[in-house]
C-alpha cells in the first residue's frame, strides 16, 4: 500500500470514529488524535498548512455521494443459498456489508465473506445493483447502492462471527424473517443458478 492510500484509509477510520463516538470522550480523543496525525502527514506531502488540512477533512468536498455496499450469493450443489443471521436485528441475509476505501468491490466482498462466514470465495459476475433510500428501511439514513455478485467457494470453513452468530446453507423459500430486500436478491440469484443447471 502506498502512503497516500494508507493516509486515505486512516482519514476514513478517524472520521468514522469521530462520527460514531461523539458521546465517548475517550474514543473521541483517540480518533481526533488519529485525524491530526493523518492531517500532519498530508500537510508534509502537500505543503499545505496543518489546520487547513484539518478544516478540509471536516467538511464534505465535492458532491455528497451514496454509501456503497457489497453482497454475495453462494450456492451449494443442492441449490441451497448461504445465509447469515445478523446479530443487529436477528434477520436472515446474504453475506455482505459496506465497502471500505482502497479496495475494489470484489475485494470488499471477499473480505466480508471471510469475516462473516469463514469462507474464501472467488467473486464472479455482477448480478444486480440495488438501491435503498432513506426511510425505506428502518436503519437506512442515506441512499445506499449495493453491488450484488455471485460467488464461488474456494476455501475456508463455515465459521460464525460476532456479526453473524448463525449461518448455513438453506432453501431460501423456507425463510421468513428477512433483512431488507434480501429475499428478492436470493430469488434473483437462485433463478440464475437454475439457468446454469439447464
Amino acid at each position: 500500500m502506498d502512503v497516500s492510500a494508507l493516509l486515505e484509509e486512516l482519514r476514513a477510520i478517524a472520521l468514522t470514529g469521530l462520527h460514531y463516538n461523539q458521546n465517548d470522550p475517550y474514543n473521541h480523543e483517540r480518533y481526533e488524535r488519529l485525524l491530526r496525525l493523518t492531517a500532519n502527514e498530508y500537510a508534509a506531502l502537500t505543503g499545505l498548512e496543518l489546520e487547513q488540512i484539518v478544516a478540509q477533512f471536516r467538511r464534505e468536498t465535492g458532491y455528497i455521494t451514496p454509501k456503497v455496499g457489497v453482497c454475495g450469493a453462494v450456492f451449494n450443489p443442492a441449490g441451497q443459498v448461504l445465509l447469515v443471521r445478523r446479530s443487529d436485528n436477528g434477520r436472515w441475509a446474504l453475506p455482505g456489508g459496506y465497502a471500505e476505501v482502497n479496495y475494489t468491490p470484489q475485494e470488499n466482498l471477499a473480505r466480508e465473506l471471510r469475516e462473516e462466514t469463514g469462507l474464501e470465495v472467488s467473486v464472479n459476475e455482477l448480478v444486480d445493483v440495488y438501491t435503498a433510500q432513506p426511510g425505506q428501511y428502518p436503519h437506512v439514513v442515506q441512499t445506499t447502492y449495493t453491488l450484488f455478485f455471485r460467488c464461488t467457494v474456494i476455501g475456508g470453513a463455515l465459521t460464525p462471527s460476532h456479526e453473524t452468530p448463525e449461518l448455513g446453507y438453506f432453501d431460501h423459500t423456507a425463510i421468513e424473517n428477512w433483512h431488507m430486500n434480501h429475499r428478492q436478491r436470493a430469488d434473483r440469484a437462485y433463478a440464475l443458478w437454475q439457468a446454469d443447471k439447464r
